[in-house]
Formats: C-alpha cells, structure tokens, sequence
C-alpha cells in the first residue's frame, strides 16, 4: 500500500516543479455544541497573506519542525500543533491530528502555500481558553460549519476557497466523532487550484471536465466553485472525494 508520505511526493513531482510552494499546516479544532460540531476559526489582521480572512489555526513549517527521520509530512504535523498553540494558546496533540486534505493555489500565483489541513477534537474544557495575541491574530469564534458559511454569504465574514470548501463538507456531520471516523477512514485529497474565470471568480480542481482546459463549457463532471458575491455556487463529482 502506498503511504501518506509517497503518496504527497508523487503529487508534488507532478504539480509543484515550475513554482515551488512553501510548505505550511492549519488545524481544524472540532468540539460538539447544541447545534453540532463547532469548528475553532481564527481572523488574520487587515495586511500580508489573507489580509482580515477568517482562517483556521496554522502557519508555515518552520526548520525546527523537522526532527532526525522526519519528512514533511511528519513536520507539517509538528507546525499545526505548534501555530495552534501560538495562535490560539490552543493545546494539540500531534498524533490525534487527522489528515483532512492538502491544498495549492493556482501555479500563477507569486506566493503560494502548500498546506495540510489536519482534523482533531479540541481538548476538553476549551470554551473560553482561547487566547489570541491581538497582532497577527485580531479576532476568533467557534462556530459550526453551516454557521460559517451562513456568515460569509451575508458578508460578516471572509473567506477563501479552501477555507469555504473545508467548511461545506464539514457541515455534513452532526458530531465531532463522526467526522474524525469518516475523516480516518478516507484518503486525504489533495487539490491543486487553478483559476478558470475571472468574472464571476470561477476556481476548478482535479475531477472537473475543464480542468486542463479551463473550459468551463466542456461536458462531463464538475469539479468547481463559481464566487457570486453572497452566494458561492460549489459543483463536485460523485462519488465525492471526501467521501
């Protein structure tokens, strides 16, 4: 069986050659509220990378994330545990971190990240112990998935397409232990975003008819996100990749 580790590398040998992305890692801390899993969102200040986005926990994998045998996917582990703890003073064991997918913005792009989203159940009794340093990080909430995406289509919230994606699919689960089993047993998929209209903003991935074309007219399955302001229109192949 092929591993998490050879599974990433043969994805970035194909896709990431010609605008090498800097490698980085988010958490998606879950706990359950009345309405169901709530997800720990995080708001970035109004300069630099995702200007005033509302965001998960995460940054970059720093050098000090590796350690003696690691690969990056072992380091990207090690970077979410730690920027969970520096963004939010949120405590996150490592090894309950769940891969969830992995996300590259379009090849255009200057600055592009290269980033593992892992799932995890917040520790317990962290209703009120987040702690934001009010500089890099200005404002935070737990919300549930529908919640967040209620949110942004009004405009009280903004957010990027990985963000809003990650978002959907988790809405779909009524408890935190649910979506971690349904999570595990799943391959993590990757996706690497690629820019097919400008008006309104149209992003695809892998799976859409378009793909490699960027024809948005092509027959066969869609695998896109159409930005209209306040009502973000999302198409996906079936089976699901996240399924």
């Amino acid at each position: 069986m092929t591993s998490l580790s050879e599974r990433f590398r043969a994805w970035m040998d194909e896709h990431d050659a010609s605008n090498p992305a800097t490698p980085a890692a988010t958490v998606l801390a879950l706990r359950d509220g009345d309405s169901g899993p709530e997800i720990l969102m995080v708001q970035r200040n109004a300069k630099g990378t995702f200007a005033s986005n509302w965001v998960f926990p995460g940054g970059k994998v720093d050098p000090e994330d590796f350690q003696a045998g690691d690969d990056i996917v072992d380091a990207s582990r090690r970077a979410a545990s730690r920027e969970a703890l520096e963004e939010a003073d949120l405590v996150v064991d490592q090894s309950q971190l769940v891969p969830f997918s992995h996300w590259m913005p379009p090849l255009v792009v200057p600055r592009r990240f290269s980033t593992w989203f892992y799932a995890t159940e917040a520790p317990p009794g962290t209703d009120g112990d987040v702690t934001i340093d009010g500089g890099e990080i200005v404002d935070h909430l737990w919300v549930t998935p529908a919640e967040a995406l209620a949110k942004h289509a009004t405009g009280d919230v903004q957010l990027v397409p990985p963000t809003w994606v990650t978002l959907r699919h988790l809405a779909s689960f009524s408890a935190t232990s649910q979506a971690l089993r349904a999570i595990a047993d799943r391959e993590p998929p990757f996706y690497l975003t690629k820019m097919a209209r400008k008006e309104p903003p149209t992003v695809m991935w892998h799976g859409d008819a378009g793909y490699e074309t960027g024809d948005l007219t092509a027959d066969g399955p869609r695998h896109r996100l159409a930005m209209v302001p306040g009502a973000w229109s999302f198409e996906e192949p079936t089976p699901s990749p996240w399924t």
